[in-house]
C-alpha cells in the first residue's frame, strides 16, 4: 500500500512539474508500431500529423491525430491498432530523425549520424497524400547532402548529427546537434544551421552553412509556424521560439524566447515538436508521452 501511495504521489508530482513549468501532457501514443517516434508535422490536409519511427524501422510513415490514434485507410478495413503504417517504397530508414512539410510535399530527412562517420546522408521527398485513401506511397527522390564543414568521418569535431529540419520561403534548413569527439552519449553545447540550396539526385548537395548558436544545446526537432514568422526548436532541456529575423534568414539571429524543461522532462527526452496552430506547440518524447506548450509561457531572452 505504501509502495502504491507513494507511486501515485511521484505522477502526481510529476504531472503539477510538467504544468508548472508550461508543458501539460495530453495522452500518450499507445500504438504498438509507433515504439520510437522521431518525426512529427501537421498535415496540410486536415487536423491530424505525420509520425515516423527512429533508426531500425521500415520506411514508413504513420499519420495520427493528437490523441496518437493512426488513421487508415477507409476501404481497407483495418483496425487502427493494427495498422502497419503508410510504406514508402523506394526508401529506407537507415536513421530517420526529422520530418518536414510544405506545399504539400514531405520531406523525410535520413540524416541520423551519432557517430559523426556517415557518408549516405540524405532526405527523401514525397507528395503527401490523403491517408484514408491510399494505402502506400512513392519516394519522388533522394538528395543526398554534406556538411561543407565536414572533412573527416568522422573526424575530431563531432557537431554533424541532425535530428531537426525545418522549410522557410521554400527552402530546406537543417540544425545540427554536438557531441563529445568518440563519446555518443556525451554532449557539447552549440548548434548550427545549414540550408538546402541545390537539388540534385545523382550527387551530394553541399549545405550552405547560415549561422550557429552556443546556448541552444542537444537539438532534437524544428517546426516553422503557420504564418511563417516564428521557429519552433525542441531540446531534451528547453523549447526556444525565433522569430523571423530583420534581414537575411539566420533565424538564430531573430528575437528568442525559451521555455525551460522540468528535469522530469529532461530524463523523458524530447523528440519532435510541431505547431497546432499559431499558439501551441505539440511535442512527443522518447516515452511516447504527447504533450502540449503554450507561448504565453515562453520568457523572451534579453
Amino acid at each position: 500500500m505504501i509502495s502504491a501511495l507513494r507511486t501515485l504521489l511521484w505522477l502526481a508530482l510529476a504531472a503539477l512539474a510538467a504544468t508548472a513549468h508550461g508543458v501539460e501532457v495530453l495522452g500518450s501514443v499507445e500504438h504498438e508500431a509507433l515504439d520510437e517516434v522521431s518525426g512529427l508535422v501537421k498535415s496540410e490536409r486536415g487536423d491530424f500529423y505525420w509520425v515516423h519511427n527512429d533508426s531500425g524501422d521500415s520506411a514508413r510513415l504513420f499519420a495520427i491525430n493528437a490523441a496518437g490514434t493512426p488513421l487508415v485507410p477507409s476501404w481497407m478495413g483495418v483496425a487502427p491498432e493494427d495498422w502497419p503504417g503508410h510504406a514508402i517504397e523506394h526508401a529506407s530508414n537507415m536513421d530517420w530523425e526529422a520530418i518536414a512539410l510544405a506545399d504539400s510535399v514531405l520531406y523525410i530527412a535520413d540524416v541520423g549520424n551519432n557517430g559523426n562517420a556517415r557518408r549516405d546522408l540524405g532526405v527523401y521527398v514525397v507528395n503527401e497524400p490523403e491517408p484514408t485513401a491510399v494505402q502506400r506511397m512513392k519516394a519522388l527522390k533522394h538528395l543526398p547532402i554534406r556538411y561543407p564543414d565536414q572533412r573527416q568521418h568522422p573526424g575530431d569535431v563531432w557537431h554533424f548529427d541532425c535530428e531537426a529540419i525545418f522549410v522557410a520561403d521554400g527552402k530546406l534548413y537543417f540544425i545540427t546537434k554536438h557531441r563529445q569527439p568518440r563519446r555518443i552519449s556525451e554532449w557539447e553545447p552549440g548548434a548550427k544551421l545549414y540550408r538546402l540550396d541545390t537539388d540534385y539526385t545523382d550527387r551530394e548537395n553541399v549545405l550552405t552553412l547560415i549561422g550557429q548558436r552556443d546556448d541552444v544545446t542537444v537539438v532534437t526537432g524544428a517546426d516553422i509556424s503557420p504564418d511563417g514568422a516564428q521557429l519552433a526548436v525542441a531540446t531534451y532541456v528547453a523549447l526556444w521560439i525565433f522569430e523571423r529575423p530583420a534581414s537575411g534568414d539566420n533565424w538564430f539571429d531573430g528575437k528568442a524566447r525559451k521555455l525551460d524543461l522540468s528535469r522530469e522532462l529532461w530524463n523523458r527526452q524530447l523528440e519532435a515538436v510541431a505547431w497546432q496552430n499559431e499558439s501551441t506547440l505539440l511535442l512527443i518524447n522518447e516515452r511516447r508521452d504527447i504533450m502540449q506548450a503554450s507561448l504565453a509561457d515562453f520568457s523572451p531572452l534579453p
